[in-house]
């Protein structure tokens, strides 16, 4: 049994949710967000809370229960709040810019590494060495934020790298004379 499918969700002020032929939108002050329904669970929209269960006992039923219920949850927060990951770059001479639509870092490569900001993503950066990515989509800012990260993860030794901001880098002890 599903303990997060159980609770319905709480559909705030200013946020409107429809569901048409087994897609769901929701529409806030921030944009707009789709996502196909699973046929295994039955959704309803009724005063003012979103409620899913599953159709009948079977497994899939079980498993798109929670599931579905927590993606529209991150829809309703996302179109009403957004979602925000703020990354930090430590390494002499690492720095990021946005330049256009790309945000440029230079990461110690012998080139600079130009990622293109994907549609629906806000890349800023205060300091040359924050980076911050905002969005409606919490799948895609973790996406982007992930990707910017593969690019030169931080080492064990000295914590060179990009980095999330609070994010505890286990630090390894350097060779011994």
């Amino acid at each position: 049994m599903s303990r997060v499918g159980k609770y319905p969700v709480e559909i705030p002020k200013g946020v409107d949710v429809s569901m048409a032929s087994g897609v769901l939108t929701a529409k806030g002050k921030l944009g707009v967000l789709t996502t196909p329904i699973h046929d295994a669970v039955e959704a309803k929209i009724e005063d003012g809370k979103f409620s899913v269960k599953p159709r009948g006992n079977e497994r899939m039923g079980r498993m798109m229960w929670g599931t579905t219920r927590a993606v529209v949850a991150n829809m309703v927060k996302g179109v009403s709040e957004g979602y925000a990951k703020t990354m930090e770059i430590n390494g002499t001479g690492f720095r990021a810019a946005v330049q256009g639509p790309n945000l440029v870092l230079n990461l110690g490569f012998s080139h600079d590494v130009v990622f293109p900001v994907p549609e629906g993503i806000k890349i800023s950066c205060e300091k040359p060495t924050l980076i911050k990515i905002e969005g409606v989509d919490k799948r895609l800012v973790g996406q982007v934020a992930a990707e910017i990260r593969a690019y030169r993860p931080p080492e064990p030794y000295k914590g060179k790298g990009v980095k999330f901001v609070g994010e505890a880098i286990r630090r390894k002890e350097g060779k011994k004379k």
